[in-house]
């Protein structure tokens, strides 16, 4: 496995077979864990096709295993990075860290993708929950 990223917050795996693995620690790390699980769950339900699918989660590390949405981007423009991250609101989720690092480039078919949603708001609260 390739180590992608290593902060105060998570540790994120790259696996040879494309999966990519965090675990969180630190401040919080249960509660970050449960809002990126919740928020993926509710995204994929609605039908978001430029975020990671959620393959697994194990609380107890905590942890949460997803596709891998290509890679990070260097450089992104303002207007480009306000673009996506409005367009994720219209899925019903606000980012909360809406900064360049949180995207990434799928060369399969050419489309930024936003993902680490630890801190991340579902937009209409009557949403029931996902489990």
């Amino acid at each position: 496995m390739l180590k992608v990223k290593d902060t105060l917050r998570s540790t994120v795996y790259l696996s040879f077979d494309g999966k990519v693995i965090k675990t969180y620690h630190g401040p919080d790390a249960f509660s970050r864990f449960e809002t990126e699980a919740r928020v993926l769950k509710y995204l994929e339900s609605r039908g978001c096709p430029f975020v990671p699918r959620l393959l697994d989660q194990n609380p107890v590390l905590p942890q949460i295993v997803t596709t891998n949405c290509g890679q990070k981007v260097q450089h992104l423009d303002s207007e480009r990075l306000d673009s996506l991250f409005a367009e994720l609101e219209t899925f019903g989720v606000r980012h909360d860290d809406k900064d360049a690092r949180n995207v990434t480039y799928r060369h399969s078919d050419g489309r930024f993708c936003i993902i680490d949603f630890e801190f991340a708001t579902l937009l209409d609260p009557t949403s029931p929950p996902i489990s």
